[in-house]
């Protein structure tokens, strides 16, 4: 079992950090919170540590890294060039949820970058995990690998209990527990390494929030678009298999009956006799956006504890302020399919 270190206030912090440092520069792995979802991070300059996430992961090691670093200053030590686009995306929001892929720095970062000439950095808001990284630094390591920490494609972890349960056998393991995640879904991914802007991955940020802050139009991700985390067809998908259904196809499913071990979660009240009783696998969705995406891996864990053997979603509606939440579940139903 991993070896949790408490964090959830200036005092644990402070007892913990000197630990979960000098775990880093030793290259070894180190699971702390974000205000997006907890991460398994490893020194990203070390090519033998970031390996250490992908054997953890089970992550094929093409699949690229995003690089966590404690401000703007410490993304100039992975850029090969910073352009201006990126410069105003991240003095809009960083420290937050959004990252920036960007031209790699030669000789910096190849095993997190998968092997590509471009690398995805972030600054995350957490106090935990900025504190981490600033003390990191201090102590000679330029930056963070951080993928989920969770099994490779399987449910994102935003509780440090979800991160146990990923790795019961890693006693070797450090643990942050910062408390729940915030934000409760990835950072959006926009890559800025090609003159056009690309949304690769949305988020808690909206398309319209970013354009404004960029000054220029998002484009949808082509063939030559670099790979990034979190963009295969088939992701973050629970045990139980999950069906996205529109509310037409729920209603009809709805009205032949609930099979036993079927998980509800859906947008309006548990419907009146359905033949779904047990309270563990019936979850109402919140009707704001950010609130859903905060619960929303949550919930899929929580199904897959009570026993659920199938997950029906009703579909959240599919504009600019949902679309992080139904890239989500979309790539869940899409494992489920696969």
């Amino acid at each position: 079992m991993p070896q949790l270190l408490p964090a959830r206030d200036p005092a644990a912090l402070a007892s913990a950090l000197p630990q979960a440092v000098a775990a880093l520069a030793a290259g070894q792995l180190v699971a702390f919170p974000t205000e997006t979802v907890y991460g398994l991070g490893a020194r990203s300059d070390d090519a033998r540590a970031v390996q250490g996430i992908f054997q953890a992961k089970g992550r094929p090691s093409d699949h690229p890294l995003i690089v966590h670093v404690a401000d703007a200053a410490g993304a100039a030590v992975w850029a090969a060039d910073l352009p201006e686009v990126a410069r105003r995306l991240m003095d809009a929001f960083w420290p937050g949820p959004l990252t920036v892929i960007v031209p790699r720095r030669a000789g910096m970062g190849e095993a997190a970058a998968g092997g590509q000439d471009s690398i995805g950095l972030r600054c995350p808001a957490h106090p935990v995990a900025q504190a981490l990284l600033r003390e990191a630094a201090l102590a000679g390591v330029p930056g963070v690998a951080a993928p989920s920490a969770n099994r490779f494609g399987q449910v994102s972890p935003t509780r440090a209990a979800h991160v146990a349960s990923e790795f019961p056998e890693r006693d070797d393991l450090l643990l942050l527990d910062g408390g729940d995640c915030e934000v409760g879904i990835e950072s959006a991914i926009v890559d800025c390494s090609r003159g056009t802007l690309v949304l690769l991955r949305p988020g808690r940020l909206t398309r319209a929030e970013i354009e404004a802050a960029a000054g220029e139009p998002l484009e949808e991700p082509d063939a030559l678009a670099p790979r990034a985390s979190g963009t295969l067809a088939a992701h973050y998908a629970p045990r139980a298999a999950l069906r996205l259904l529109d509310q037409a196809s729920l209603q009809r499913a709805l009205a032949a009956g609930v099979p036993d071990g079927v998980a509800l979660y859906l947008r309006a009240a548990q419907p009146a006799g359905s033949a779904h009783r047990s309270p563990g696998l019936f979850h109402r969705m919140s009707d704001d956006p950010a609130a859903a995406a905060h619960e929303l891996f949550a919930t899929l864990r929580d199904f897959d504890t009570a026993g659920a053997t199938s997950i029906w979603v009703e579909s959240p509606p599919d504009d600019d302020a949902w679309r992080g939440v139904v890239d989500r579940l979309r790539r869940a139903a899409a494992a489920t399919n696969a």
